[in-house]
């Protein structure tokens, strides 16, 4: 619903050539995902830790959590860029952007995950998932701080 919401807020403002308004919902939305995030890591990450024998006592299972979260409480501030990004540039009616940007992600992650899984197993996996979200934060954050496409207008 949130997504839904900034993607209207920001079609609505570039519709009108709001620059104003984009900057100030976009840079809204950044710094929330970011603070969101970053709580977000702090409870998964105490949650994961002192949380595991709730679900299973199975000593293997709750080493293999131990293991993962790392990544799953690590990441929660690039997941949530990530995804919030996504908003952004559907905001921006910048679709082709965002799907070639997938396309150039796909061509790195895809590699990363079949030989990180096959030689880091558990860990691979993980850090391959962490190389993707990366990468398409990496990416939207580009196009941004490029001021290309919908983003022109930073430039002045």
């Amino acid at each position: 619903v949130v997504d839904e919401f900034l993607q209207a807020v920001l079609a609505s403002a570039f519709a009108k050539n709001d620059t104003k308004k984009v900057i100030a919902a976009t840079s809204r939305v950044l710094q929330l995902s970011i603070v969101l995030g970053m709580g977000l890591t702090v409870v998964l990450g105490l949650f994961m830790k002192f949380g595991a024998g709730v679900f299973t006592k199975d000593a293997a299972v709750i080493d293999v959590i131990h293991k993962g979260i790392p990544f799953v409480a690590g990441t929660q501030t690039i997941n949530a860029l990530a995804f919030v990004f996504d908003g952004i540039n559907f905001g921006a009616q910048d679709y082709t952007y965002s799907a070639y940007s997938m396309v150039g992600v796909a061509s790195i992650s895809i590699p990363c995950l079949v030989y990180l899984s096959a030689h880091k197993g558990f860990i691979g996996i993980w850090v391959a998932l962490t190389i993707y979200m990366s990468l398409r934060t990496v990416a939207s954050t580009w196009r941004m701080g490029a001021a290309s496409g919908p983003w022109a207008f930073l430039r002045k």
